[in-house]
């Protein structure tokens, strides 16, 4: 296969990386979503945060198991398809959100739908992308696209919780849906797989760039292979402690109890959520720095 070096101002992996970066706000938008919508799904339905928390809790969980075999699916089935299947079950489960009658069910919409689909686009996700697309600068561009998820808190916390106060929990579900399906056809026209499928190398790459072996089928099992290789290195488990502990802090406490705890202590949900939104400014500075 011939692959020629584009020569225009503006690389397309910057195309690439700037839709991936509003696919990552699009699925971040949600997961920062319970926090607002816990209060009047409480003062509707009587439902106590422990039963909340379990959706929740699922959804973290789910988000952390599906993120290591996420690359291998995009592997095998593509970066756009994976990609977009992963963005409609973020609006699928948003969306339903606003039939639900029962605290179970949102275990299926809260903790299935939006954990699976965040999941899948994870730091995988951002790697992936970083890696076939740039040869030059993929740390900045890994910095770019983790400084995705906090910007999606920073864009959705505060707007979820005005809409979920003035106009109800169930407009803002929609919203977010609604962000996740529009977002969804730009990755599917826009997020190619790979640059040599468009004749084209990764930014930076020299002239005699060749394209690497690809991979095909066995996604768990490299996967796994990968994680089992992965697990001998004492580098790993420090990040996975590391991730974990942030995990359960900033995401598991902060991030989904602050608001309503904050409201409780007679605050506004929007004034907490702008608190909390806060934080994704100071997210987006150190992670787009730590990359560069």
């Amino acid at each position: 296969m011939t692959t020629t070096t584009t020569r225009s101002r503006v690389h397309p992996a910057w195309f690439v990386a700037a839709i991936a970066f509003v696919a990552l706000i699009g699925a971040a938008g949600f997961r920062a979503a319970p926090g607002p919508l816990m209060g009047p799904l409480h003062d509707e339905f009587g439902w106590s945060t422990a039963s909340m928390s379990l959706a929740v809790s699922i959804n973290l969980l789910l988000y952390g198991l599906t993120a290591p075999f996420a690359a291998a699916l995009m592997d095998t089935f593509g970066i756009r398809n994976v990609t977009t299947v992963a963005l409609v079950l973020v609006a699928l489960g948003s969306g339903l959100t606003t039939l639900v009658a029962q605290s179970f069910q949102l275990l299926i919409t809260w903790g299935l739908l939006i954990g699976f689909g965040t999941g899948c686009m994870a730091l995988a996700f951002a790697a992936t992308v970083a890696t076939r697309w740039f040869d030059q600068r993929r740390g900045l561009v890994m910095g770019i696209l983790t400084a995705g998820g906090a910007t999606g808190q920073l864009v959705f916390l505060p707007v979820v919780a005005a809409l979920a106060q003035n106009q109800g929990w169930r407009v803002a579900s929609l919203v977010i849906a609604g962000a996740a399906l529009l977002v969804a056809p730009l990755v599917w026209l826009f997020v190619g797989n790979y640059p040599e499928d468009r004749g084209l190398v990764p930014y930076g790459a020299p002239a005699d760039w060749t394209p690497p072996v690809r991979h095909t089928g066995g996604a768990a099992a490299r996967a796994l292979e990968t994680l089992r290789f992965a697990s001998r290195r004492p580098a790993f488990w420090a990040l996975f402690a590391a991730f974990a502990i942030c995990g359960a802090t900033t995401n598991g406490l902060i991030g989904i109890h602050f608001i309503p705890s904050a409201h409780d202590h007679g605050m506004s949900e929007t004034t907490a959520a702008g608190l909390l939104a806060v934080v994704g400014i100071f997210d987006i500075a150190g992670t787009i720095a730590s990359g560069g």
